[in-house]
């Protein structure tokens, strides 16, 4: 019998040369000018900007030359500098949402990331069919997102 989509999670984890507080900001205040926004978006090519709005209920969002938002997501728990949680949906509807998590610790290297992708059960039913692509994205975006944290 194959393996529920409820019952995986995508986990990742990268640590920074930066403090925590800059390790948080640099995800959430500066995600636009780091997101491979060019292959990992809607609009690709289209895409000027990622914008995460900073607090319970706020947006997770794309805008795109047009002047067109794409809405990705929503901010479930906004706790500066320790932790976010967002739905996930990016160019699909919100009954598809899995949640991310990412939390921010102190390190010996400075401040280690983990991210926990979840709640594939929504948008597939078995383990198998959850796309490839999202793992190897997730190691694409956060070193990126590293390379951001460690030049800011």
């Amino acid at each position: 019998m194959a393996e529920s989509a409820a019952s995986v999670a995508i986990r990742k984890s990268v640590t920074v040369g930066v403090p925590v507080e800059t390790a948080f900001a640099v995800f959430t205040e500066q995600i636009g000018s780091w997101w491979p926004l060019a292959t990992k978006s809607v609009g690709q090519e289209d895409s000027i900007g990622l914008v995460i709005e900073p607090q319970v209920g706020g947006r997770v969002y794309e805008q795109v030359r047009s002047g067109e938002e794409h809405d990705w997501g929503e901010i479930l728990t906004w706790e500066p500098p320790h932790r976010v949680v967002f739905t996930w949906h990016p160019g699909r509807g919100p009954e598809t949402r899995q949640e991310v998590e990412v939390r921010y610790a102190v390190s010996e290297d400075g401040t280690r990331v983990d991210l926990e992708q979840r709640g594939w059960e929504r948008l597939v039913a078995t383990a198998e069919e959850i796309p490839d692509h999202y793992e190897s994205g997730w190691d694409e975006v956060l070193s990126r997102y590293a390379q951001a944290a460690e030049t800011s």
